[in-house]
Order: structure tokens, then sequence, then C-alpha cells
């Protein structure tokens, strides 16, 4: 039998957390670094020939795109090496959505990228990091999981990186794929895919990480009741090149907000419905017209993905087609 390398790369996060015993509910994180992880799995070694390294000590609340690209250019150049199979990043789960989705549509290989992260500090009585990270090399090391995009192993349950998204704050089984459903299941390094993944992603994506830094700024704007639409604005006059709309229901906002959204969408600025709700997706001309106020419909991307994905589309000129199309296609 032939056993696999895999190399982990270490952001910090819960999973790396401490706190001052082992029942506090307040904690530090990305205290361990890749050499306490490593220790406090030992049985890893059973699975497949294990390295690493830490790329940064942080929460992911303190996730940049900055580190996010230095992540997915050490990626590619790891996965270039014939001597490398696979690869597992160490994260924290408040932003692990968004560095998943930005991963899946940059990583250069079709080899396996599995991202695993904690909700509990590795001092917790019942951390639940040591077997997360254990079923990630595995999920990384098993011959059926390249081709399969980016994705996340937490709490026995693998999703992709496009239909993956945080629905608790403190639960162990915070990670839901509510529109696609999981791609399969791992139990105690036993792997079991459903399906493959959805939409285009890692080696067919035409996205590559040779941008110069910063990315084009876009922001998120909540949509709520009587919302005030100057925040749109706001925005703008503070440099953003597009607006995701976090809208209500379907994608919806207010007719001053939709009004306000035209307006500048008229000047250049790229205008993005999408939708504060958990579930389903954004429809193009169903409560708006879409077509005559130019704006983009997110489909299944919620406002933190969508956000990703304009970011890069913005780097070079597209129409607004051309980045409808990107929204259809991942």
């Amino acid at each position: 039998m032939t056993i696999p390398n895999i190399h982990i790369l270490a952001t910090g996060g819960t999973i790396a957390g401490a706190a001052p015993f082992s029942t506090h509910p307040g904690y530090a994180a990305g205290k361990m670094d890749i050499q306490g992880l490593l220790k406090a799995v030992p049985d890893l070694e059973t699975l497949a020939r294990v390295t690493g390294e830490q790329i940064a000590s942080i929460g992911s609340q303190d996730m940049s795109f900055e580190i996010m690209t230095r992540l997915v250019r050490r990626i590619n150049a790891l996965l270039s090496q014939s001597n490398v199979d696979g690869i597992v990043v160490t994260h924290g789960t408040d932003t692990m959505e968004e560095t998943a989705f930005f991963l899946n549509l940059l990583v250069d290989s079709p080899k396996p990228v599995v991202m695993t992260g904690a909700m509990r500090p590795a001092t917790a009585v019942s951390a639940d990091g040591p077997l997360n990270l254990f079923n990630a090399v595995a999920v990384a090391g098993w011959s059926k999981s390249s081709h399969q995009g980016v994705m996340v192993v937490m709490n026995d349950r693998i999703h992709g990186a496009h239909s993956l998204t945080k629905s608790n704050t403190t639960s162990v089984e915070t990670f839901l794929s509510p529109v696609n459903g999981l791609m399969g299941t791992v139990n105690y390094g036993a792997v079991k895919f459903f399906r493959g993944p959805f939409r285009k992603h890692t080696s067919v994506s035409e996205f590559r990480p040779d941008f110069d830094l910063p990315l084009p700024r876009v922001d998120i704007v909540y949509a709520c009741a009587d919302m005030p639409p100057d925040l749109i604005g706001a925005s703008v006059k503070q440099g953003a090149k597009g607006i995701v709309i976090a809208g209500d229901g379907n994608g919806n906002m207010n007719q001053a907000s939709v009004a306000a959204a035209r307006a500048y969408g008229q000047k250049g600025i790229v205008i993005v419905r999408s939708s504060r709700v958990a579930t389903g997706t954004v429809g193009r001309n169903v409560e708006v017209d879409d077509d005559a106020n130019a704006f983009i419909v997110s489909d299944e991307l919620n406002p933190a993905k969508a956000r990703i994905l304009l970011m890069l589309a913005l780097i070079k000129p597209r129409s607004l087609s051309q980045i409808q199309a990107l929204f259809y296609a991942y």
C-alpha cells in the first residue's frame, strides 16, 4: 500500500486555541503552532507521511486577502511537486467558508485540498480539533479525493467549498451545505463520497493568483426593513467598485435602495443581489427587473462568497453579462 504525502498549512484558529482552563468558554485563538497540532494527533502517521508549516497564527476573524493569497500561492507551489499528494489547511471557522471558496477558485491543481478547524479550543474538554484533523488528513490522502475541488472536513462531514456555510456560533455541528447537501462523510478515517462538487473549481477555474494586491474593493450592504439607501453611496465614496446587497428574501431591497443602486450602476459600480436568507437561490428578474436595472444576481452564492467572486471578476474588464455568467459557472 502506498502511503500518501500530506502537507499541513496552519493558519491558527480555534483548533489552535487555548483557554484558561478546560471548561472556560473564553479562549485565545492561534496559540498552538503546527508542531503542537501534530503532537496532539499521533495516529496521523497511520494515514500518511505528514509534514507541516505555519502560514499565520490568527483567529479567522482577522483573515485577510494578503494571507489568503500567500496561502493559495504556497498551495500551488507545493502541489506542483511530485512528492506532495495533498494539502490540509487548519483555519478558524468564522471565515472558513470564505477562504475555502477563495481557494476553490484559485488552486491550480486537481490534487486534494482539505480545510479543517474546530469549534472548541485545543485545551477544552472534548476538544473536536484532533479528530477533525485526523479525518481531514484521511480525506486528503484518499485515492478518490482528487478532482473534488476544495473540501471542508468538520464533525465527520465532508463539505464542498461552493455550498457550505457556518450556521451556529458555538455548536460542533456548525457547518451545513443547505442548498446542495454534503459531499460525503468520514468516520475515524473511513471516507465515503455521496457526490462530486458543483460548479467549476480549482484546475478548471479560469482564475489564477497572479494578481497584484489589493483586490478591487467590494462591500456588502445588509438589507432590512426601511433600509437607508445612502449606505450604498457611502461604500462607493470609500472606493468600492462593486456592491453586494445581502437582500431580504429573494435578494430584495426597498424601492429607495433599488433606485440608489441603479444610479450607481449607471456610473459603473457593479451591483450584485444576494440574500441574507440561509438557504435558496436568488433568481434573476423575479421581483426585481434586473435587466432594466443592470443588476447581477448571485444565484447560489451567499453575500460573503458573492463578494469574493466579484472581487476576482473585477481584476480585469468584463461586461455585466460576462460577470453574470461567472455567477452561474462558479
